[in-house]
């Protein structure tokens, strides 16, 4: 039975994956504009950002898309397939989920969880450097 049931669940990712993929690559563009300045300002922030997720999870590719309608150059990690970005996952944020933003500071950092979170933190900091 275990069998069967991984099985459907590999047939519906093959399924939805392209469906998935396509609407990242559709939905992905840039909807905000802004002075020369304030994007170099913007991509001193994120400069110690990443990304921690899965190239097909929903919550990651909706958080991608936002991260792409606001201009943010953020560094993504691939979890799933990079043993390496799993491993700092899973000792850094201390469990393996994602997404995943990992904001460097001198303190070791903070690991925010949850695409509703990552977005509203993100969303709150391009709001401040306008």
């Amino acid at each position: 039975m275990r069998a069967v049931i991984r099985l459907f669940f590999k047939l519906v990712r093959l399924i939805v994956t392209p469906f998935l993929l396509s609407w990242e690559w559709l939905a992905g563009r840039p909807t905000v504009h802004r002075s020369a300045q304030a994007q170099q300002r913007l991509d001193a922030v994120t400069a110690g950002m990443t990304l921690y997720q899965f190239k097909t999870c929903p919550f990651c590719v909706k958080t991608r898309i936002h991260i792409k309608r606001l201009g943010l150059n953020i560094a993504t990690r691939d979890a799933q397939h990079d043993q390496q970005a799993r491993a700092e996952l899973q000792s850094g944020g201390g469990k393996i989920q994602v997404p995943c933003l990992r904001i460097a500071g001198d303190d070791g950092g903070m690991w925010l969880y949850e695409s509703t979170a990552i977005i509203a933190h993100l969303d709150a900091l391009a709001a401040d450097l306008r």
